[in-house]
């Protein structure tokens, strides 16, 4: 595959609705789960997205040798926990939103319960999925381990709790790159890893994808910190500037909008680099970091 040849446009709709498919499978559960607990699970976890998690799993799985399909089941994981934290994230005791992805949030659909609930519920399938559906064992349980320290309490939950407590506070450059490093950027490490070590990745390929996550994952958020300013509710699907008017640490807000754009590209030209030792196996995460920083364009 050549960089000319790769869409990811194409790329990207033909694997969401793999994704999507193997999503709906998942939620296929037993007599004793609840019917409005079920429909809020489905609610959240299909609802319209990017699939971003969920692809870069696939990619990487591809960009290490391996079949996608075989990472599929952590691909289905990892996008459980990014839908369980987005449902826990827009609670009022957390960033009290209204509207996720131009729809009403879990809690104002299904009420605050039910929506706790449901996070809860996709959490613990995630790793259900991951121990029944990856081959071999031991890859499954080294999966179940790279997942749960990437959703716990030193990254992804203590990333939120650390924007939570520190919301109102003054802070500087390493606070906030040390909040978003864990809050955003831990699933989507966790994400190349899972698919790096589905397909049996040596050393050298999980330390390039270590390199290029890192430096992808900060630029997502620099990328959602500048569209927060200056994007629209109708683009955004979700409030706009709620992170200023909340007084909270921003990359615009400490570095200025130019600053943040600068940093943003540098990233994904490091991130670029990289992959480009995959060759034309690595297409598809420079086509991705690519689109990282143009989301803000």
């Amino acid at each position: 595959m050549t960089q000319a040849s790769f869409c990811l446009a194409d790329f990207a709709t033909e694997a969401r609705a793999r994704i999507d498919a193997a999503l709906r499978a998942c939620l296929v559960l037993g007599p004793g789960c609840p019917d409005q607990l079920r429909e809020a699970m489905e609610y959240s976890l299909l609802a319209p997205g990017k699939r971003l998690r969920p692809i870069l799993v696939l990619m990487a799985a591809e960009a290490c040798g391996g079949a996608s399909q075989s990472a599929m089941p952590a691909a289905c994981a990892v996008e459980m926990v990014h839908a369980y934290s987005l449902v826990h994230d827009d609670l009022p005791t957390m960033d009290d939103d209204d509207l996720r992805r131009g729809r009403p949030t879990c809690h104002k659909k299904f009420g605050e319960a039910t929506a706790i609930l449901a996070g809860d519920a996709l959490l613990s399938l995630a790793f259900e999925v991951l121990a029944k559906e990856l081959r071999p064992p031991q890859v499954a349980a080294a999966c179940c381990a790279v997942l749960a320290e990437a959703a716990g309490a030193c990254q992804l939950v203590g990333g939120q709790a650390d924007d939570v407590a520190g919301q109102l506070a003054r802070g500087g450059i390493d606070q906030l790159e040390s909040i978003h490093r864990r809050k955003t950027g831990a699933m989507i490490l966790a994400s190349l890893r899972l698919g790096a070590m589905v397909a049996g990745a040596g050393a050298r390929e999980l330390a390039a994808l270590e390199e290029y996550g890192q430096r992808i994952g900060l630029a997502f958020q620099i990328t959602d910190d500048l569209l927060d300013v200056c994007g629209s509710e109708a683009t955004l699907g979700k409030r706009a500037r709620k992170d200023s008017h909340l007084g909270k640490l921003t990359f615009p807000g400490l570095l200025g909008i130019e600053e943040s754009n600068r940093r943003a590209q540098q990233l994904i030209e490091e991130a670029c680099d990289a992959v480009r030792p995959f060759g034309s196996r690595g297409k598809g995460l420079e086509a991705v970091a690519r689109y990282v920083l143009e989301r803000n364009r």
